[in-house]
């Protein structure tokens, strides 16, 4: 049987040859290796942009935004979980398949906003890391940016030993900073009636809009829509014979769901927990939360040194996991809408200059934070919409395509997704 290229890279050995020996995987050994992806993912999800808006928007706000953390993770659980079908069906990645199918103006264009993403998440992502190693060591932030940014490259360099090694150090990185909240949840307590009451839509004024557009930014990442689907293609063997048949597709599906929710479920927990905490204990001193250093001190004065040291080391963990994991996105969108490749040490340091311009300057780290999450949700539509668009289609998707549910649940996030931002951009002209 003649196998086409992508088949055949989506293939293992055992398949091409052949199997050693004709034993059937069980049912758990079918499933095992198709998580790990969405943990890659997640992380993203709770990266130091998180920490500046869900902090700022609990402190200035209360629980009155608790609701939109709610939403945006739902929201991701749609998207991360079509980005990973498109991969699996399709044997490649979004930016790529951007690339085969549209137009070569509109595919730079998409290339173009999708390198300022990379620029906004990578400011994030190092100013997180250098005010975490700043708080734990007295590491000045220029110093610490350049420390997370090699940082960066040591834990991508375990995806040569392949992808698993990879995934489980971010998935243990991931799980620092959720049991980092974990342990400052139980000091800070809850209030079961303001959780009751911020699940309920509202807003509290223009300010809590602009927080909650970076929210929104900070939880549905544009970078990683399309870094997961690059880590699904060509790692399981058994996407092309399984995915032929209906049963195939439900048990590859299942599972892919599965990697999705219990990873996108610990991102929402661990930033519903930041809200909450900031909601609990610095209600009436938003100025004390408006930036990383005053919530770090703040914990120290209201619950002591242990949710101190848990925050700043839940806040390093992030910076370190979710700047490696932008790396690889900048890598995947480079290569899949141009068909290049540049060495990542030069791309790197295209994308870290912003971010060190900061620390540099002695500009407010955690007002950059903020602003930097509010340009991510400017860039989801672009990477939102072609999604809903490629995986809606029978002729790409064969078996695997979008159900009519499905794709009408992906435009109405779309469509509140550009709406919001829509509004905020009014707002501003105005």
């Amino acid at each position: 049987m003649y196998l086409s290229k992508t088949e055949a890279a989506v293939l293992p050995t055992t398949l091409v040859a052949g199997p050693r020996r004709p034993a059937q995987p069980t049912a758990r050994r079918r499933i095992w290796p198709l998580l790990g992806p969405a943990f890659v993912a997640a992380v993203a999800y709770v990266d130091p942009g998180n920490f500046a808006t869900n902090f700022s928007g609990g402190a200035s706000f209360g629980y009155t935004l608790l609701w939109v953390i709610v939403a945006a993770n739902l929201m991701a659980m749609l998207i991360q979980s079509l980005t990973a079908k498109l991969g699996l069906a399709t044997g490649r990645d979004l930016a790529t398949n951007c690339r085969e199918q549209l137009p070569r103006p509109v595919t730079r264009g998409l290339w173009l906003q999708a390198e300022a993403v990379a620029i906004a998440t990578d400011l994030a992502e190092i100013v997180g890391g250098a005010v975490a190693l700043n708080l734990l060591f007295g590491v000045p932030l220029p110093i610490g940016g350049l420390i997370t940014a090699v940082v960066a490259f040591v834990l991508l360099a375990a995806q040569s030993r392949g992808h698993r090694p990879f995934e489980r150090v971010i998935t243990g990185l991931l799980l620092v900073i959720g049991a980092g909240f974990a342990y400052t949840l139980v000091g800070s307590g809850v209030d079961v009636g303001g959780m009751a009451s911020g699940m309920v839509p509202s807003f509290a004024g223009p300010d809590s809009l602009v927080l909650a557009a970076g929210i929104l930014g900070a939880t549905v990442m544009p970078h990683v829509i399309y870094v997961h689907s690059a880590l699904t293609p060509g790692r399981y063997g058994d996407v092309v014979t399984a995915g032929r048949t209906r049963e195939g597709r439900r048990g590859l599906l299942r599972a892919q769901r599965l990697d999705v929710l219990v990873a996108m479920g610990v991102a929402g927990l661990v930033n519903a927990a930041m809200l909450v905490i900031a909601a609990q204990l610095f209600t009436g001193s938003a100025e004390q939360a408006g930036s990383l250093e005053g919530v770090h001190a703040g914990l120290g004065d209201q619950l002591g040194a242990g949710a101190a040291l848990a925050f700043a080391l839940a806040l390093l963990a992030s910076g370190f996991a979710s700047s490696s994991v932008g790396t690889h996105a900048g890598q995947v969108v480079m290569a899949g809408f141009l068909k290049r490749h540049i060495p990542v040490l030069v791309r790197r340091l295209v994308t870290l200059a912003p971010a060190l311009l900061v620390l540099v300057l002695g500009g407010d780290p955690t007002t950059a934070l903020v602003w930097s999450q509010v340009v991510l949700s400017f860039g989801i539509p672009f990477a939102l919409v072609p999604l809903l668009w490629l995986t809606s289609r029978r002729d790409l998707m064969g078996g695997w395509v979008n159900r009519r549910v499905t794709t009408v649940a992906g435009c109405v996030v779309a469509a509140l997704i550009i709406a919001l931002n829509g509004h905020l951009l009014l707002g501003f002209v105005l």
